[in-house]
């Protein structure tokens, strides 16, 4: 990192520390599964203005923009009118289905090309970079609790654009920090869906829920994971890939029963699955990490039962 971006942040903490203003923060993703607990998070602190592509869902109670990932000039035009402290690239392709429906040529546009404007202008603006990576961009075969030094091998498609996104942000941005998120869980707002919602609903319902016994992740709740980020603005630490996960390596099996034994559900709705019996789902079976430099830093998850 230059001299010259080193004394504008100084500066900048410096100024935001006399409560002049707030940072200006860009949200990229802002109606998504995490997106909209960062909207809520970060709106209690910064100056932020969050961004949709196809829903506002809680977007409309901040200032928001709708923004086209897939169209660069949108992207600058949004950068420039901003003028934002700080980015978090949260928005894109957010999953493997998805990109799998979207297709290699669209997915790579959506989440690298778009990465590559974004971590240029942040560049040239003297802006920071956080950017929302995964926990798919290693392969699942190396063991349990891996570092930020693991062999990175994706599976998919979705993890192959995430990795080669990251390597546009290390490239092009001179002020970063790459955010590899574990699994996320939780109550997913204004209609936003992920396996605990579908689990928690089926088993309200009395119905079967098939949970994988045979991957591991060390899962995040989606406020804590809000919440975690948000803290993480305030740490002066930058050019750093990060394991953001939570403490625990479980299986969806195991966070279900925990479900199940907190709020008294019956425990004969959950189904044991393998990968293998999935048809056409590409297996990863241990992408749990290590999460050292994370608590170093002076960020901590909550404890898994604490916030189930």
């Amino acid at each position: 990192m230059c001299k010259c971006s080193q004394n504008y942040w100084r500066i900048k903490a410096d100024y935001i520390g006399e409560n002049l203003s707030p940072l200006k923060v860009l949200l990229t993703g802002g109606s998504g599964l995490l997106g909209q607990y960062l909207n809520i998070s970060l709106s209690s602190k910064y100056e932020l203005i969050t961004t949709y592509y196809s829903e506002k869902r809680n977007c409309i109670n901040y200032n928001y923009r709708k923004l086209n990932l897939e169209n660069n000039s949108e992207i600058i035009r949004l950068f420039n009118e901003i003028k934002p402290d700080i980015v978090i690239h949260a928005g894109g392709v957010s999953n493997s289905n998805i990109a799998d429906e979207l297709g290699k040529e669209l997915t790579y546009k959506i989440n690298v090309e778009a990465a590559k404007i974004i971590s240029d202008l942040c560049n040239q603006n003297n802006t920071k970079l956080i950017y929302i990576s995964t926990d798919l961009v290693y392969d699942g075969e190396q063991g349990e609790f891996l570092t930020e030094s693991a062999e990175l091998n994706p599976e998919t498609v979705y993890a192959e654009s995430k990795l080669a996104a990251e390597f546009e942000v290390q490239k092009l941005s001179s002020n970063y920090l790459i955010l590899r998120m574990a699994l996320m869980f939780g109550n997913g707002l204004n209609g936003s869906q992920n396996f605990f919602t579908f689990m928690i609903n089926n088993l309200k319902n009395q119905k079967p829920v098939k949970l994988f016994v045979d991957q591991y992740r060390t899962p995040l709740e989606l406020s804590d994971s809000a919440r975690m980020i948000t803290e993480l603005l305030d740490k002066k630490i930058t050019n750093e890939i990060i394991n953001f996960g939570g403490r625990e390596r479980i299986s969806r099996f195991e966070l279900g029963e925990l479900v199940c034994n907190k709020y008294n559900f019956d425990p004969s709705y959950l189904i044991k699955t393998k990968m293998s019996e999935i048809p056409n789902y590409t297996a990863v079976a241990d992408v749990s990490m290590n999460t050292d430099k994370l608590s170093k830093i002076g960020i901590k998850s909550s404890k898994l039962l604490s916030v189930l």
